[in-house]
């Protein structure tokens, strides 16, 4: 999953120099990397290399010490997660952060509900996006009606990943996604990454030495 050609143009993220340290301890040191449209980076290391402080820089989980980020080849201003969601960053973490006792559309649009004229849910229209991002992302997807907790580990991804790309996100951080994950499903997830590279989303993976 990792790409090899050397992609030209701007690109959507580029983190120059970028520091942090914890108690004296530097977890990042003068760090960069840059992301294109359609790329893949895999970042690569054992726990406690820095991979994942990185990354949680991006996405605003951890201010960084010093350096710059780049979006679109302009320095971007990114303070907290809404920021970092203004510029089409979105992450996608271990645990998923998913509703359990919901549906894959309740999740989807999880604090971004769509609402009638009348004021309440509007159930069906979210289930048909839900059912359009998801036809595009994994075809194969059909347990829309199913609280998500009844989920393989594989289609609870594909929901976080539509999550994330439901509202236009241009570049996609994910946190050890195949992490607890057989090997179906893991391929399934590697299938779902070339399907968001095919679409031209940039991608950040962390993952454990030995993944790639």
């Amino acid at each position: 999953m990792v790409d090899t050609t050397a992609p030209t143009g701007t690109p959507l993220i580029d983190m120059r120099n970028i520091s942090i340290a914890f108690g004296g301890i530097r977890a990042v040191d003068d760090a960069s990397i840059d992301l294109f449209p359609g790329e893949v980076v895999a970042l690569l290391g054992h726990n406690g290399a820095g991979k994942s402080t990185l990354i949680k820089i991006l996405s605003v989980a951890y201010k960084r010490d010093s350096g710059q980020i780049f979006v679109n080849g302009e320095e971007a201003s990114i303070s907290n997660p809404r920021d970092a969601k203004k510029y089409g960053i979105e992450t996608i973490y271990q645990t998923l952060a998913l509703a359990d006792n919901v549906d894959a559309a309740a999740n989807l649009f999880l604090g971004r509900e769509l609402m009638t004229d009348w004021g309440t849910l509007d159930d069906g229209a979210m289930e048909a996006e839900a059912r359009k991002v998801m036809g595009r992302l994994n075809p194969r997807f059909q347990r829309f009606k199913e609280p998500v907790v009844k989920l393989s580990g594989g289609q609870r991804q594909s929901v976080a990943i539509a999550r994330a790309i439901l509202f236009n996100a241009r570049i996609l951080i994910m946190d050890e996604p195949t992490a607890a994950l057989g090997p179906q499903e893991t391929a399934q997830v590697g299938e779902l990454v070339m399907q968001l590279k095919a679409d031209g989303i940039g991608i950040f993976l962390s993952l454990p030495t030995g993944s790639a």
